[in-house]
């Protein structure tokens, strides 16, 4: 496996264990529909779904690890969403898009979470 989906999948794992020690309740992980991947989708309140995308870097040099989630990822992650909360009978749950950027510069590990990064379009 290469470097960059070791790091990814540990980037995964270190933003599941973050929530769930805030409360969340993982509902899936990975959740994939055609090419798209949702990597976690969380549940606190019993009736809002949060889907959540995880960007690890080892490196600011090209920016920080959120400016990654671009307009055509939005649009990708937003399909699944729809796709999961209608095969799932969750119609009627809000669903909110949130980035966790996962910074791994050698021994330090930065996590910032932005709630309500974006809005689907």
């Amino acid at each position: 496996m290469a470097n960059h989906n070791q790091l990814g999948q540990w980037g995964e794992s270190f933003a599941a264990q973050y929530l769930e020690g805030l409360g969340y309740r993982i509902v899936a992980r990975n959740y994939r529909v055609g090419k798209a991947e949702i990597d976690l989708i969380v549940q606190k309140s019993p009736k809002v779904l949060v889907v959540v995308e995880v960007k690890t870097r080892s490196s600011k040099d090209f920016g920080p690890p959120q400016t990654f989630v671009t307009p055509a990822k939005i649009k990708i992650l937003t399909k699944a969403a729809h796709a999961y909360i209608r095969s799932g009978g969750h119609q009627d749950l809000e669903a909110r898009f949130d980035i966790i950027a996962i910074l791994r510069d050698g021994p330090e590990t930065t996590l910032e979470h932005l709630e309500d990064a974006f809005y689907p379009f």
